[in-house]
């Protein structure tokens, strides 16, 4: 492409005005067939792009959503990112993915960049659970749309699972086998995902009678493999094992996996395993993973319609919504095997 081509050079070339190329560009149907012929290969041959950032400025909004999440790392956030994209594309609209890591901090520098960029909204999991991140960005005039989170509907749109119901679903089924001795691996709790899911299975405890103290609680500081690989050695480490374990996510659930295979103990014969998000490793696992389906592509998709239908042609008739979408249990081969000891005892 020859540099510093602008509109200025095509108008010139083409034996045409500025305003005509402009329209050409923008509004194709109000020049004749000719004409934008003309245009077209000129622009061709000149190797001209549209300055994007000035027609922003002209239009007063981007054509870019900004999707932050916390660790693109995770299959659930691809997806996540493939359903907002879809509905974006759909809207003649791209998404810049960008990944908090986890970290306030990060999170904090993204929300800077994109109010500078003028995005034209914000589609994003928050990681910082003060607050005080969100407080400061919704004094910037871009609309967002929280996508794994609860946000009440007055202050804006959020799309999120169910994930008191979604724990409860998993510690339901391992109660049911005949287990009485579990363990619930978490990221760390100041994630809502991670309090939300460890209440859940609490309240399916509590149907059966039974107390907070059947439930041992390990934490870790990331939702991923290698923490839940740690997790699993401090799982051996427990006496008595608990028979049963639900992690909080499909990754930890596959690192405590490969630490209970690493020494030797059968999953589902010694030890039940669920995880969470039903991301498409977990069917693929050496042992299938039983786990937390969550529609990701679904709550990408509807969050990005939210966001496109808040900053679009029809904003005036918008109203918040606070979409709250059901978990569904799948079952497979790591928790299929009915325990037959007595409670609390090895099985």
């Amino acid at each position: 492409m020859a540099p510093g081509v602008g509109i200025k050079e095509v108008a010139r070339e083409a034996g045409v005005s500025v305003g005509t190329v402009s329209n050409v560009i923008n509004r194709p149907e109000s020049v004749s067939e000719e004409t934008r012929a003309r245009v077209l290969s000129t622009i061709e041959r000149l190797g001209y792009v549209r300055q994007e950032s000035a027609r922003q400025l002209r239009a007063g909004h981007s054509r870019i959503i900004a999707l932050l999440v916390l660790d693109m790392a995770n299959p659930f956030f691809v997806d996540v990112a493939r359903g907002a994209e879809r509905a974006a594309r759909e809207a003649g609209l791209g998404v810049m993915v960008c990944n908090s890591a986890q970290s306030p901090e990060e999170e904090a520098d993204y929300l800077g960049l994109f109010a500078e960029q003028r995005v034209r909204g914000v589609l994003m999991t928050p990681a910082d659970m003060t607050g005080r991140n969100l407080a400061s960005f919704r004094r910037q005039p871009i609309p967002f749309v929280l996508v794994d989170r609860v946000l009440p509907s007055a202050e804006g749109c959020s799309v999120s699972v169910d994930d008191v119901t979604g724990g409860e679903l998993a510690v339901r089924h391992l109660l049911g086998l005949g287990h009485r001795t579990l363990a619930y691996v978490s990221g760390p709790m100041r994630l809502a995902q991670c309090r939300d899911r460890r209440e859940g299975a609490l309240r399916a405890l509590r149907e059966q009678g039974l107390g907070e103290s059947a439930l041992r609680h390990v934490e870790v500081e990331r939702l991923d493999v290698t923490s839940g690989r740690d997790a699993g050695a401090r799982l051996l480490g427990m006496s008595p094992r608990p028979t049963a374990v639900f992690c909080a996510n499909d990754l930890l659930a596959l690192g405590v996996l490969q630490s209970l295979y690493g020494a030797g103990v059968s999953v589902p014969g010694e030890v039940a395993l669920v995880g969470y998000d039903d991301i498409e490793f977990a069917a693929a696992a050496a042992v299938p993973l039983t786990s937390v389906r969550q529609p990701a592509f679904r709550m990408g998709r509807m969050a990005a319609e939210l966001l496109i239908e808040e900053t679009g042609e029809r904003a005036a008739d918008h109203r918040h919504q606070r979409i709250v979408l059901q978990p569904e249990l799948v079952v497979r081969g790591s928790s299929l095997v009915r325990s037959r000891g007595r409670a609390g005892g090895p099985r």
